[in-house]
Formats: C-alpha cells, structure tokens, sequence
C-alpha cells in the first residue's frame, strides 16, 4: 500500500517591496522581510513533506496573480488560495477570471480584519459564494470567535459550498475563556460542508506556550470534527513568531500520536488532497514523483 503524501495545508510567501500587505509592519520585525520557495524547501525536504497549499497574505487579486505565478513555478505547491473582491458588483466576473488558472483552489477573504463582524452574513455576497460554488472552489474562512455566528449563517445559506475554517477559529490561548470558542466550533463542526485547519494556534499562545496549552484545542477540534476533517498546516511563516517549523510540526505531531496511523495520515496529507486537490485533478503523488522538494 502506497503512503499518503503529507501536505502543509497553510503556507505563506510575500515580497515586501510589493506594498499590499497591510498587517506586516516593521513591529513584526521576525517576519518582515521576503519569504519565497527557496526558504521553505528545505523545511519540507527535512520533514517529508511533499506539497503545500500557498495562502494568500493581501487583500489584492494583484497578489493573488503573484502567487500563482509563483505557484506555476514551484513543483511543491500544488494550489493556491487567493483573494477576490466579494463586494465588487463584478465579483462573479473576477472570480471566474481567476479560477481560469487550474492553481487556484480556494479564496479567502480577510474576514478577521474586517470591522462589520455580521460582514459573512451579508446578503450582497451571495453572487461572490455562488461563483466560489460553481467553479469548485473552497471557501477559506479566516474568522475568529466573534465572527463565528454569521459564518454559521453562512453555512446555513450555502449549503453546498466547501468551507475550511482557518487555524482553528483562532482560540485566545492566553488564559481567556474559550467557553464561546468551544460553542462555536461545534456549531460550525454539525454543518457537514465545513473541515477546519490545525494551524496558527501557537501564534494566538503566550511566547511560553506548551503541549498543555495547546492539547485541550486539539482535543476539543478532534471530538468535534474527527480526524477526518481537520488538515494540519504550518501557517509558514508566521509560525515563527512562536516556533520554528519542526517545533509546530512536532508539537502537532506529539498531540495526535494516539490516533491510528490512517487517522494521522488524513490529518497530515489525505485531507488537504481531498477538500484543495481532488476536483482539480492535483495529485499528490504525481507532485512526488516530479521531484518536490519532499517524499513520502
């Protein structure tokens, strides 16, 4: 039996000089210089992994072109999430124009930046979620408690679109309560159209976080939505606020080492392939054999 190619489901690059990236100021001085392929590769030689799914980091479809550029490029990214205007009347236009390029797997608004926290719950952007629908796209939903409820409503009206809530809903693990949180994730997990990331929670923990701190999260992500719907990604490298790359991954590694091997599998390659790669013909397993930058 061939083993599943792992996948890091949550990848960033940028170029500063490009001015579109609002958030990533001079305070953030770890990660405010260039990232491209050449610093993750050896990353994903050293850990086996064979794929990545690139995640936009700009509010502009001008970015979004560069990561496919990149993308088209680079053997070991095997789709990109983008960025469309859901609010342009031409939304669905400018969606199908980029859904054009085969790279494309999702799009993701930056809904956790945006003041309105109903904003998901408009009905204005029901043209933009249908176009994501038509084309095969996921829906990346970058949202944090607060915004959980219009994202339920959300799911209640586009019950057909593919939905992947990014780093777990963002949990405050600084000491806060996460009673909210924890109703929030199992609402989203009864919508059967939803799959969550396991990624981004060492950044929303203290800089002296631990397996303890981040193992109820997990637990309560586990029980809510199996293993068969959760995909771990890095969010390289943003990460790095926090933890190196091998530091997450082993971390995340350490939390889910009860599982069988299968449910593992899913978490750490299956199920990116699945909900990113599968309508798109994407494989894996060929991205391998093409000489990625990891093997399984």
């Amino acid at each position: 039996m061939t083993s599943l190619p792992r996948i890091d489901s949550h990848q960033h690059f940028w170029q500063l000089a490009r001015g579109d990236y609002g958030w990533l100021t001079p305070a953030l001085k770890p990660i405010h210089r260039d990232f491209g392929p050449a610093d993750l590769a050896p990353h994903l030689a050293e850990h086996d992994i064979a794929a990545t799914i690139l995640v936009q980091a700009a509010p502009t479809e001008a970015e979004t072109r560069f990561l496919l550029d990149i993308a088209a490029a680079t053997p070991f990214v095997a789709g990109v999430v983008g960025w469309a205007d859901f609010e342009a009347p031409d939304a669905p236009a400018r969606i199908a124009a980029l859904a054009a390029d085969p790279l494309l797997v999702g799009l993701r608004p930056m809904v956790q930046d945006i003041p309105d926290p109903d904003w998901l719950a408009r009905p204005e952007l029901a043209p933009a979620f249908a176009a994501l629908t038509r084309h095969g796209l996921v829906f990346d939903a970058l949202v944090k408690p607060p915004q959980i409820p219009a994202l339920l409503a959300l799911l209640d009206r586009e019950t057909d679109l593919p939905v992947v809530v990014d780093h777990g809903a963002k949990p405050d693990l600084t000491g806060a309560d996460l009673a909210d949180w924890r109703d929030g994730i199992a609402a989203l997990a009864a919508r059967p159209n939803t799959v969550c990331k396991l990624s981004g929670l060492v950044t929303e923990a203290g800089p002296d976080w631990n397996d303890a701190t981040l193992a109820p999260v997990f637990a309560h992500l586990l029980a809510c939505f199996g293993p068969q719907r959760l995909l771990w990604g890095s969010d390289w490298p943003v990460v790095t606020l926090r933890a190196p790359y091998a530091g997450w991954l082993a971390a995340a590694t350490r939390l889910t080492a009860t599982l069988p091997a299968a449910d593992r599998a899913a978490i750490f390659g299956g199920n990116a392939a699945r909900v990113y790669l599968a309508k798109h013909g994407r494989n894996p397993a060929k991205i391998v054999s093409d000489g990625s930058s990891g093997q399984v």
